[in-house]
């Protein structure tokens, strides 16, 4: 895509800083906007080296400034990263993530916005799945366990509804585990096993450990979020590897030669037994492949 004026909400987190430099190196002017409730500066510190191409606006997105702040700046592509992030995944964040994006469409859909792409959590778009079903596919969806499960789905067909009727085009991106640099210990199991292992700690493994999750590296999901620019209108893309790894196998991969064994407590209300993704549409939509390796990836946080 030519270079455009980007905003990405959310741009001091994790996920979001990392999106951030990629874009920038693309050429792209982009402004990060960031309440600095969960991100950091400090996430931003090699962006804010690009004068004249980078902006920081501390801005909730849920505030008037917001919107009066999308007018003024005219962005050609919005990301959303703040709906449904880690940190916000109980029934009053899953409330505010059910505001944020509603926010953001209408700010978007106010300013003429031609597309925005949003990133969620792929555990609460599909929730439980069955063995035989797995790795799962865009559209397989279960019936809700959880009211969290019910608002992002609700917030994914809310894009359908401005693509439709308001003319703001999008792609949401249901993103498996992501794990990788600036990531808090709060917000992954890859994270919160390196906090235990920087601490000489035995880490904590809620439940029996034979849960599974499909874990992806920070720079393939900010590679798949990057080509969504201009790719994979009107759909919804899974982000993953298609394999699936126990967290009882994480902590020993990790934990290699240290000997500490990991902790016991009990399973979380809700927790999924399984989450793998299949990538098909990815490669189909986007020409997007994952390119990190698990065993790879945890060797680039140490």
């Amino acid at each position: 895509m030519r270079n455009s004026r980007i905003m990405v909400c959310g741009g001091a987190g994790f996920l979001g800083s990392h999106l951030v430099e990629r874009l920038l190196e693309d050429g792209h002017e982009v402004d990060a906007v960031d309440d600095l409730s969960t991100g950091s500066l400090t996430n931003l510190a090699t962006a804010r080296g690009a004068v004249g191409r980078f902006k920081f606006q501390n801005i909730a997105v849920g505030s008037p400034e917001f919107t009066e702040l999308v007018s003024l700046r005219r962005p050609e592509i919005v990301f959303n990263l703040v709906s449904f992030a880690p940190s916000s995944c109980h029934l009053a964040g899953c409330l505010a993530s059910v505001s944020a994006a509603t926010s953001i469409l209408e700010a978007a859909r106010l300013s003429a916005v031609s597309k925005v792409v949003a990133a969620l959590p792929a555990g609460l778009l599909y929730g439980q799945v069955a063995a035989k079903d797995s790795p799962v596919k865009e559209g397989h969806l279960n019936e809700a366990r959880s009211t969290e499960e019910v608002f992002a789905r609700a917030v994914a067909d809310l894009h359908n509804v401005y693509r439709d009727r308001h003319g703001v085009d999008h792609t949401v991106l249901a993103v498996a585990n992501a794990y990788g640099r600036r990531q808090r210990s709060e917000d992954g199991v890859v994270a919160a096993f390196v906090d235990a292992l920087d601490g000489a700690r035995p880490a904590v493994i809620h439940g029996t450990g034979k849960q599974t999750r499909d874990f992806v590296h920070v720079d393939d999901v900010v590679d798949a979020l990057a080509r969504s620019l201009d790719r994979a209108g009107g759909v919804v893309v899974n982000v993953g590897t298609g394999t699936a790894t126990s967290v009882k196998d994480l902590w020993t991969m990790m934990s290699g030669a240290s000997g500490l064994a990991p902790r016991t407590s009990t399973a979380r209300p809700n927790d999924l037994s399984r989450l793998t993704l299949s990538p098909v549409r990815a490669r189909i939509q986007l020409g997007w492949s994952p390119s990190t390796k698990l065993r790879d990836g945890l060797q680039l946080l140490r």
